[in-house]
């Protein structure tokens, strides 16, 4: 019997980004796993240190260029509540409208980018013809594809404000996205191939998935309730009708499968919110009628596409951030494939890694201080 070791990494093609996946094997069968993060260690939360709140915020966006608007969101939602700023009704609609785009497009991106694991070129590139239309909505909302830049303290920028006149576009592309995302799922559930290298592949059960913390689609693969929006955590999301997915197979394929459902439950947020964004009768976008004060840090929580997603800090007299942290979904979820990767075939490895929709760049943010940071 060999026993060895595979190392993977920290570039390698089935990855998006660098990260090093140690492999301890028997023959073909990992025995062990080692993953180590931090290969694109930035320091943003030590950048965010001393800051003016609204140059954070902005910073804040860069930290992942997927799920950009939920950063600068949350970032702005800190200050918000903090301050206790007034955000018109509009500009919540918005931020809302934006978001669950966001949501289409990355996990669409995660369809893309499995089916290219598994090394079917055809069903991947379908997926990213799937998403091209709404990466478009982004520059026609916002002008820009990827960081877009729509909420600001108070409310969203003018250039973001949705016209009456993109409303029958957006309308038309999600109906679109939505016919097309059905022929993908009935595509993907029928073929025999795909199916047998996805089903009772990584298995998370729920004992393990409360262990590691999992949390969002991964979570509720292994049919744990961890959707901050049903939570009371985003207020936001309260007028609005939308259900929670849960699938009980904790494998690949039921956390692809959550994605793939909550596409739909996102197009019914949309088309909600388009339809109160008609009647809304207040039409500001922004609330510039606020003083920035000093606060303690206070914790805010909204539902990211990769699940919950922590922001806390607080400001000093002079509108400064301080003591800034960061958790992003990713960081709790590795944990959590790293555990369920042994047993596993080594073709299977990086596909179970890949099912939680990582984003290390995203998590690899964090800078520890041996002293305070002196101005």
């Amino acid at each position: 019997m060999y026993e060895g070791e595979i190392a993977i990494g920290p570039v390698h093609a089935t990855m998006l980004e660098p990260h090093r996946l140690r492999l301890f094997i028997e023959d073909e069968i990992v025995k062990d796993a080692e993953l180590t993060i931090g290969v694109n260690h930035r320091g943003v939360e030590r950048l965010m240190e001393g800051l003016p709140v609204e140059k954070a915020c902005i910073l804040c966006e860069k930290i992942c260029g997927i799920c950009s608007h939920i950063h600068l969101w949350s970032a702005a939602r800190v200050v918000e509540i903090g301050c206790k700023i007034e955000v018109p009704e509009r500009a919540n609609h918005i931020r809302l409208i934006v978001e669950e785009l966001e949501r289409l497009h990355s996990h669409t991106l995660l369809f893309g980018h499995a089916f290219e694991i598994l090394g079917h070129e055809t069903m991947s590139m379908r997926s990213f013809m799937l998403r091209e239309p709404i990466m478009q909505l982004f520059f026609e909302i916002s002008g820009n594809r990827v960081h877009y830049s729509c909420p600001i303290i108070g409310g969203v920028r003018p250039r973001c404000n949705i016209s009456d006149s993109q409303i029958p576009v957006i309308l038309d592309r999600i109906e679109k996205y939505e016919e097309g995302l059905t022929k993908l799922i009935n595509r993907t559930l029928n073929d025999p191939m795909i199916v047998s290298r996805v089903k009772n592949i990584g298995i998370l059960d729920r004992k393990t998935a409360a262990k590691f913390h999992a949390v969002g689609p991964t979570a509720r693969g292994s049919n744990i309730k961890s959707d901050v929006r049903k939570m009371g955590y985003v207020p936001e999301y309260d007028p609005y009708e939308f259900d929670e997915i849960l699938l009980d197979g904790g494998d690949v394929l039921s956390r692809v499968a959550v994605r793939f459902y909550e596409c739909f439950e996102s197009i019914k947020i949309i088309k909600q919110a388009i339809n109160m964004l008609k009647d809304c009768k207040d039409n500001r976008i922004y609330n510039p009628n606020y003083e920035l004060h000093k606060f303690k840090p206070i914790d805010c929580y909204t539902e990211a596409q990769r699940g919950e997603q922590y922001y806390s800090y607080g400001l000093d007299d002079e509108g400064q951030v301080r003591q800034a942290k960061v958790r992003t979904p990713t960081a709790t979820n590795l944990g959590a494939m790293e555990e369920i990767v042994k047993g596993y075939h080594v073709s299977d490895a990086e596909l179970i890694i890949a099912s939680c929709d990582p984003c290390f760049t995203c998590t690899d943010r964090l800078m520890v201080l041996k002293e305070p940071f002196k101005k």
